[in-house]
Protein backbone atom coordinates (compact mmCIF):
# COMPACT_ATOMS: atom_id res chain seq x y z
CA UNK A 1 0.00 0.00 0.00
CA UNK A 2 2.34 2.73 1.35
CA UNK A 3 4.80 2.21 -2.52
CA UNK A 4 1.45 2.76 -4.34
CA UNK A 5 1.22 5.72 -2.40
CA UNK A 6 4.42 6.75 -2.78
CA UNK A 7 4.55 6.28 -7.33
CA UNK A 8 1.34 8.65 -7.31
CA UNK A 9 3.41 11.31 -8.18
CA UNK A 10 5.17 9.52 -11.15
CA UNK A 11 8.32 7.87 -11.32
CA UNK A 12 10.84 7.04 -8.61
CA UNK A 13 13.62 5.26 -8.28
CA UNK A 14 15.30 2.97 -5.58
CA UNK A 15 16.51 4.92 -3.04
CA UNK A 16 13.76 7.47 -3.47
CA UNK A 17 11.08 5.24 -2.99
CA UNK A 18 13.12 4.12 0.15
CA UNK A 19 13.43 7.68 1.91
CA UNK A 20 9.62 8.43 1.12
CA UNK A 21 8.79 5.55 2.31
CA UNK A 22 10.67 5.43 5.57
CA UNK A 23 10.74 2.23 8.12
CA UNK A 24 11.32 -0.41 5.62
CA UNK A 25 14.10 -2.77 5.21
CA UNK A 26 15.74 -2.66 1.22
CA UNK A 27 14.92 -6.61 0.87
CA UNK A 28 11.62 -5.94 2.15
CA UNK A 29 11.24 -3.00 -0.58
CA UNK A 30 12.92 -4.73 -3.29
CA UNK A 31 10.16 -8.15 -2.41
CA UNK A 32 7.30 -5.46 -2.46
CA UNK A 33 8.35 -4.10 -5.94
CA UNK A 34 8.92 -7.63 -7.61
CA UNK A 35 5.81 -8.73 -6.03
CA UNK A 36 4.02 -5.61 -7.68
CA UNK A 37 6.07 -5.92 -10.85
CA UNK A 38 4.66 -9.37 -10.77
CA UNK A 39 1.23 -8.77 -10.42
CA UNK A 40 1.07 -6.17 -12.93
CA UNK A 41 0.46 -3.10 -10.77
CA UNK A 42 3.90 -1.45 -11.16
CA UNK A 43 6.50 -0.74 -14.43
CA UNK A 44 10.20 -1.61 -13.60
CA UNK A 45 12.25 0.53 -16.27
CA UNK A 46 15.99 0.15 -16.69
CA UNK A 47 17.55 3.71 -18.09
CA UNK A 48 20.80 3.08 -20.06
CA UNK A 49 23.10 5.19 -17.97
CA UNK A 50 26.08 4.16 -16.60
CA UNK A 51 25.57 2.86 -14.08
CA UNK A 52 22.18 1.41 -14.94
CA UNK A 53 19.43 3.27 -13.36
CA UNK A 54 15.90 1.73 -12.57
CA UNK A 55 12.64 3.74 -11.77
CA UNK A 56 9.51 2.39 -10.96
CA UNK A 57 6.29 3.61 -12.09
CA UNK A 58 2.42 2.36 -11.31
CA UNK A 59 0.56 0.48 -14.64
CA UNK A 60 -2.56 1.54 -15.42
CA UNK A 61 -4.01 -1.66 -13.27
CA UNK A 62 -1.33 -0.05 -10.35
CA UNK A 63 -3.48 3.14 -11.20
CA UNK A 64 -6.79 2.07 -10.83
CA UNK A 65 -5.86 0.36 -6.96
CA UNK A 66 -4.51 4.31 -6.36
CA UNK A 67 -8.13 5.59 -5.26
CA UNK A 68 -8.91 2.80 -3.05
CA UNK A 69 -5.30 2.64 -1.67
CA UNK A 70 -5.39 6.86 -0.77
CA UNK A 71 -8.77 6.24 1.08
CA UNK A 72 -7.30 3.67 2.83
CA UNK A 73 -4.31 5.96 3.67
CA UNK A 74 -6.13 8.31 4.77
CA UNK A 75 -8.43 6.32 7.26
CA UNK A 76 -5.38 4.86 8.75
CA UNK A 77 -3.79 8.31 9.29
CA UNK A 78 -7.14 9.46 10.83
CA UNK A 79 -7.21 6.15 13.52
CA UNK A 80 -3.78 6.51 14.04
CA UNK A 81 -3.91 7.58 17.80
CA UNK A 82 -6.72 5.03 17.93
CA UNK A 83 -4.45 2.10 17.11
CA UNK A 84 -1.70 3.36 19.23
CA UNK A 85 -3.86 3.75 21.92
CA UNK A 86 -5.17 0.11 21.27
CA UNK A 87 -1.63 -1.54 20.87
CA UNK A 88 -0.21 0.01 23.96
CA UNK A 89 -3.35 -1.11 26.34
CA UNK A 90 -2.86 -4.61 24.34
CA UNK A 91 0.84 -4.64 25.58
CA UNK A 92 0.35 -3.60 28.92
CA UNK A 93 -1.99 -6.58 29.21
CA UNK A 94 0.12 -8.90 28.09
Amino acid sequence: MQVVVALLDGPQRFNALKRQIGDISQQMLTRTLKTLERDGMVERTVCATTPPQVEYALSALGRSLSEPVRQMAQWARAHLPIIHDNRRRYDERH
